[in-house]
């Protein structure tokens, strides 16, 4: 796993490496991500759902010189985040010379109700 940046550590996000070498961000809740009393910020969301995306894609093209720049950013709030732990994980939809499209979903207590997803493209600069 790469180090992450400090806006990581303000979330206080943490990194999972599943079974299967996919990766899982746990944001736990604190008043830094909090907007409303009891809700998550949708900035916080945000940010959880582009650390999935990013390491997703940083292992898709593991052993390659990639320079990684999100070129459109989608993201879709469907339920109010509450004052639990959040979880997010991310599919690379396409990988291509010089795209690819990263999908990106935010849950709390159940994977089956996403509370946020998002879609983002990235343009690769393969060295």
């Amino acid at each position: 796993m790469t180090d992450l940046p400090p806006y990581a550590d303000l979330l206080q996000l943490r990194a999972q490496e599943r079974d299967d070498g996919s990766v899982q961000f746990v944001m736990p809740w604190h008043d830094d991500v909090m907007g409303r009393p009891q809700f998550l910020h949708g900035g916080a969301i945000a940010g959880l759902l582009e650390f999935a995306a990013y390491e997703t894609l940083r292992r898709a093209v593991r052993g390659e010189r990639t320079t990684m720049k999100p070129i459109t950013v989608t993201v879709n709030y469907m339920l109010g985040g509450r004052d639990l732990e959040t979880y997010a994980d991310a599919v690379v939809e396409r990988l291509g010379r010089s795209l690819a499209n990263v999908e990106a979903f935010a849950w709390q207590q159940d994977r089956g109700r996403p509370i946020a997803s998002a879609r983002i493209n990235f343009l690769l600069d393969r060295a």
